[in-house]
């Protein structure tokens, strides 16, 4: 080991942190594979119409006239008691035809128990939180349920997280699963459509299934509005409001379950220029909730969120610095003469990690029907050399932002995922 140069040290930290993070990802594909097995096997019955509690539906839009009208649409024929029901809109300072698109919707369904609450530069344009917290206080519901303005629900979505929830004293939330309804657009809806698969089948339900641990999405997902109360709304300076919330549900003692037959479609980004905005502001928003819990798991007793806090940990870092450091290797050996003098059967461990990527998450698809097809299985070699080394800019350009608003004192605004 002594005549290990700096590049042979750098190879090994990048090569032993990419196998930790793959590792857990089997750890949780496994359990995720589990999971669906069983939820296969059981026979769901859904809650009758005469018990369903009073459920409010809060659906945040901010220049949103291209899918409003159809989230609306979808939302108010959910197979739910429409007199135990409300769908409130929170039309925030947008300055688009929204409110035209919503008020063609209140028209159409006017005998249906559906509310528009409208800001300006003054209430509103704050952030999606900051939204949710102006709907979620004219709500009337046992329960609130959280759509984005995109969404196209099934029937039974609403239906599936009440009935997992509703007599459950130890759940705070329950999250349903989204799809990606514009996949077939191009070759990066394609790539989108089989990260959101992997990710919901890896990391939420192998999650659940393991440690009895979920992440609400920021979509389709039901809360207790008492422990809504209870936590005092979202967390205005959070623009991953659904992650943090998270933290702090599990933080009081309660957990949030995975129900993947609650199911909601959504419009994802059709164009690089739009993915990279709205990925920089999520990984933003999970950078602040790390910076936010990270010191505090370690002065508290352990809880649940440890793993997770852990986990972001090692995608946002370890894993996103050692592709960093191994990407930069593999240029260096090509344009000049510094090499890692490590070869063998380490070289061999590289390759295996890659390989190993390509069947993880192959076999998350075959858990989605129709999805396990010989053309996106062959898309995901070609996604890890394109799509996933896109994630390095990204995390790269995050962190520049977060310290940016940081030391310039930025106030968290609306970024307006653009719609096709």
């Amino acid at each position: 080991m002594e005549n290990l140069t700096l590049i042979d040290y750098l190879f090994l930290y990048s090569l032993i942190s990419i196998w930790l993070v793959l590792l857990i990802n089997i750890l949780l594909a496994t359990n995720g594979y589990m999971y669906y097995m069983k939820i296969n096997k059981i026979k769901i019955q859904l809650i009758e119409d005469k018990k369903c509690p009073f459920v409010s539906i809060l659906v945040p839009a901010h220049n949103e006239e291209k899918v409003i009208y159809k989230t609306v649409r979808a939302l108010l024929l959910l197979n739910y008691p429409k007199d135990k029901m409300e769908l409130i809109v929170i039309n925030d300072n947008s300055n688009d035809n929204t409110a035209e698109e919503l008020k063609k919707a209140k028209k159409e369904f006017p005998n249906y128990n559906f509310t528009i609450i409208t800001t300006d530069s003054i209430t509103g344009g704050k952030g999606k939180s900051n939204a949710l917290n102006l709907g979620y206080k004219k709500t009337k519901g046992e329960y609130i349920a959280v759509y984005d303005a995109d969404n196209t629900t099934e029937k039974n979505a609403l239906k599936y997280l009440i009935t997992r929830i509703h007599n459950d004293k130890t759940l705070g939330a329950v999250i349903g699963k989204f799809r990606t309804r514009n996949r077939d657009r191009n070759v990066l809806t394609k790539f989108i459509n089989i990260e959101t698969l992997s990710f919901q089948w890896m990391a939420q339900a192998g999650r659940w299934n393991l440690l009895k641990l979920c992440t609400i999405p920021g979509t389709n997902f039901v809360i207790k509005k008492s422990i809504l109360k209870r936590l005092g709304g979202w967390d205005e300076k959070a623009i991953s409001e659904d992650t943090e919330i998270s933290f702090r549900i599990y933080k009081i003692g309660y957990k949030i379950a995975f129900m993947p037959l609650a199911v909601t479609w959504e419009q994802e980004p059709e164009t690089i220029r739009v993915w990279f905005k709205q990925r920089t502001r999520w990984a933003k928003g999970n950078i602040y909730v790390l910076n936010k819990y990270l010191i505090k798991i370690f002065k508290e007793k352990p809880s649940k969120i440890l793993f997770d806090v852990m986990y972001f940990f090692l995608v946002y870092f370890l894993f996103l610095s050692s592709v960093l450091i191994s990407d930069g290797i593999f240029i260096l050996s090509i344009f000049t003469n510094l090499k890692t003098s490590i070869n063998g059967n380490l070289n061999i461990l590289w390759i295996l990690a890659y390989i190993l990527f390509i069947l993880e998450v192959a076999i998350t698809l075959t858990m989605e029907k129709g999805q396990g097809t010989f053309k996106n299985v062959i898309l995901i070699p070609i996604m890890y050399f394109t799509y996933c080394q896109m994630w390095l800019i990204v995390a790269v350009n995050s962190f520049i932002q977060y310290i940016k608003d940081i030391v310039l004192k930025r106030e968290v605004k609306w970024y307006k995922t653009e719609r096709f």
